[in-house]
């Protein structure tokens, strides 16, 4: 194997790729990287049997030449150091090559590498599946629908299936959602579903979506998502994203949310999340940094923190509307502040159904992002 390589192109393939290599895997090959050459330009592989990623470098695109030189063939680097190497070459372009003994030469200008790989042929294959429960999205609809979800999932393991985002098809939407049992972040967009196709619905890993949505660059291309029995698949052009599904039933969480609200309160979205943020800096003391809303006559909010040892702050803001019964209720901070960043809108409703029942937020003039926040018992 041999060929000459953009080194810039070579950097970011790299660094996709090594976000599924894990140095903790029991399959030994698993710790390296796969390196294949064909005619058609460089493919790279990394797995850690969770996640795989593929990335692909034409060798030439648009007119520019990216790889040139092609011999074809395979081989497996330690991901442990080509990832360095590659970063600190001193030109711009590298070649790399391997003999029959699997010995390979990283050269760029003055600097020689030499590195022992491993058989490809260990290395396992990667089911290249395209099924009939596949969609499209633009990638930077996709990027949304993670963002507004994916930091509600649980971070324990006692219940597996939380720390992944419930993805489903209900009457033509596609919905995302993601709960820890103490709030719940939802999001969904209509979809064009195709005659006779059905998506299923899956639990896709939140650790897999993190990751994927730092590969993909915000683009107003299209992504291809495709589900088998256990796998989902992530396809653009020059990616390739395979995440394992979690087993299990998704708890029903359509019934969490209240039907009716006794207080509601319309407000500026930034100049809530900004006086949360600063109640919650003398309530860090305790454990959940929890800071208390109470609604005051003339659309007016109170809202603090108190830490007995540290201090208290109290602040009032305006909200632009507040009807219904009167309210005093105990929050964490950051939940509340998780759930104001994701709602990408300048005015939120806030819908409240007494002090220890879940509350609702959502855009004032759009059900399609919905943020549910238990409260906390205060004493």
């Amino acid at each position: 194997m041999k060929f000459v390589i953009q080194r810039d192109q070579l950097i970011n393939s790299v660094q996709n790729v090594m976000k599924a290599i894990s140095s903790r895997t029991t399959i030994p090959i698993l710790t390296g990287m796969k390196i294949e050459a064909t005619a058609e330009g460089i493919k790279l592989t990394g797995s850690d049997s969770d996640i795989s990623i593929e990335s692909f470098i034409p060798s030439e695109e648009d007119g520019i030449v990216y790889v040139e030189n092609i011999e074809p063939g395979s081989i497996v680097l330690q991901a442990k150091y080509f990832p360095d190497i590659v970063r600190k070459l001193p030109q711009n372009t590298v070649e790399i090559e391997s003999d029959n003994s699997r010995n390979v030469t990283i050269h760029s200008g003055n600097a020689e590498f030499h590195l022992n790989g491993q058989d490809p042929e260990e290395y396992p294959q990667l089911p290249q599946h395209q099924t009939e429960e596949s969609f499209e999205l633009p990638i930077d609809l996709l990027k949304n629908l993670i963002r507004q979800t994916v930091f509600a999932v649980s971070t324990s393991e006692t219940r597996p299936i939380l720390t992944g985002v419930h993805v489903k098809m209900v009457d033509g939407d596609l919905e995302f959602i993601a709960t820890d049992s103490h709030r719940l972040a939802s999001r969904k967009i209509p979809l064009e579903q195709p005659e006779g196709k059905n998506i299923p619905a899956v639990v896709i890993p939140g650790k897999s979506l993190t990751e994927l949505n730092k590969i993909l660059d915000d683009s107003e291309e299209t992504i291809e998502i495709s589900v088998t029995d256990n796998q989902v698949l992530f396809r653009t052009k020059h990616l390739y994203f395979l995440s394992r599904l979690l087993d299990g039933n998704y708890p029903e969480t359509s019934r969490l949310i209240p039907e009716q609200s006794k207080t509601v309160v319309k407000i500026d979205t930034k100049e809530l999340l900004q006086s949360v943020d600063r109640a919650s800096l003398l309530a860090k003391e305790n454990r959940n940094n929890v800071v208390r809303l109470i609604t005051k006559e003339d659309n007016h909010l109170e809202i603090t923190g108190n830490s007995p040892e540290v201090g208290n702050v109290v602040e009032e803001v305006m909200a632009n509307d507040v009807e219904g019964e009167d309210l005093k209720i105990s929050f964490s901070a950051k939940y509340m502040m998780d759930a104001l960043k994701a709602v990408d809108y300048e005015q939120v409703k806030v819908e409240f159904t007494g002090a220890m029942r879940p509350f609702l937020i959502r855009p004032v003039d759009d059900d399609q992002i919905l943020q549910l926040i238990l409260p906390v018992r205060t004493y």
